[in-house]
C-alpha cells in the first residue's frame, strides 16, 4: 500500500508529507498506522481529479521554496526537510525527507533544508542549461531570517561550528551568485504543504497556491 502511494506522490504533492511519514513504519506497522493509510486512500477516492495544472502562458523564471519541520519525528527527534521548485508558477519538483542528523535548533534544521533545496536547484539549473536556458542567481525563499543571515555572512562563528561541512554548500553557491536567498512570510511559504498536517482551510489554500486544481 505504501509502495503504491509513494509512486503516486510523483504527481500528487498534496499527499507527499503524510505518505513519507507513514513510510517510516513499514517494517513493524501498527493498527493505528494502517488506519492512517486507509484514510489516505479515502481522501484520494474523494478527489480523483485533483492534479497539477500547468499554464500555457506564464513566466519562465526558476524559483524555489525551502522549509523544515523541527524535531517532528517522535521516535528519534529528527527534523524533516521540505522543498519545492517552480518554473514560473509551474511546480516541477518537490521533496520531503527526514534529515539524517538530529538538529539541535530550528536554525540548524532550516539550514540543512535550505542546503538540500539548493542541491535540487543546482540539478534543475544544469538540466535547463543543457537546453539553452540560463537560470543563474535563482531565488530561494526561506521563512527563517537567521538562515539568510548565516548564508550571507562569510564568517564561521561558534554557533554554527557543529553543523557538518557538507551543509555549507549553500554558502558557496551564494558567494558565486548562483542563488539568492530571500525572506518570505511563513503564511506564504508553499513548502509548508510538505511540512506538517493542517486544517482544511489552510490545506486547500496551499494546494491551490502550488497549482493543483480539479481537472
Amino acid at each position: 500500500m505504501i509502495g503504491s502511494l509513494m509512486y503516486l506522490t510523483a504527481s500528487r504533492p498534496d499527499i507527499m508529507y503524510v505518505v513519507c511519514a507513514c513510510s517510516r513504519f513499514q517494517v513493524t506497522p501498527k493498527t493505528s498506522q494502517l488506519y492512517v493509510v486507509k484514510r489516505i486512500f479515502r481522501y484520494l477516492k474523494g478527489k480523483p481529479k485533483l492534479g497539477l495544472w500547468y499554464l500555457r502562458v506564464s513566466s519562465f523564471d526558476l524559483e524555489a521554496y525551502s522549509d523544515s519541520d523541527y524535531a517532528r519525528a517522535n521516535l528519534d527527534r529528527k527534523s524533516t526537510t521540505e522543498g519545492c521548485q517552480f518554473l514560473g508558477r509551474r511546480l516541477i519538483s518537490w521533496q520531503c525527507k527526514k534529515q539524517t542528523i538530529v538538529a539541535t535548533s530550528t536554525t540548524e534544521a532550516e539550514y540543512v533544508a535550505a542546503t538540500n533545496c539548493r542541491r535540487q536547484v543546482l540539478w534543475v539549473q544544469n538540466q535547463m542549461l543543457d537546453n539553452g536556458f540560463n537560470f543563474m542567481n535563482t531565488k530561494i525563499y526561506i521563512d527563517n531570517e537567521s538562515i539568510i543571515c548565516i548564508v550571507k555572512n562569510p564568517v564561521f562563528y561558534s554557533k554554527i561550528k557543529h553543523i557538518e561541512i557538507r551543509h555549507h554548500f549553500i554558502r558557496d553557491a551564494f558567494e558565486k551568485k548562483l542563488i539568492q536567498v530571500l525572506k518570505i512570510h511563513t503564511d506564504d511559504n508553499v513548502a509548508d504543504l510538505l511540512t506538517k498536517a493542517f486544517d482544511v482551510s489552510r490545506f486547500n489554500f496551499l494546494i491551490v497556491n502550488i497549482g493543483m486544481i480539479n481537472l
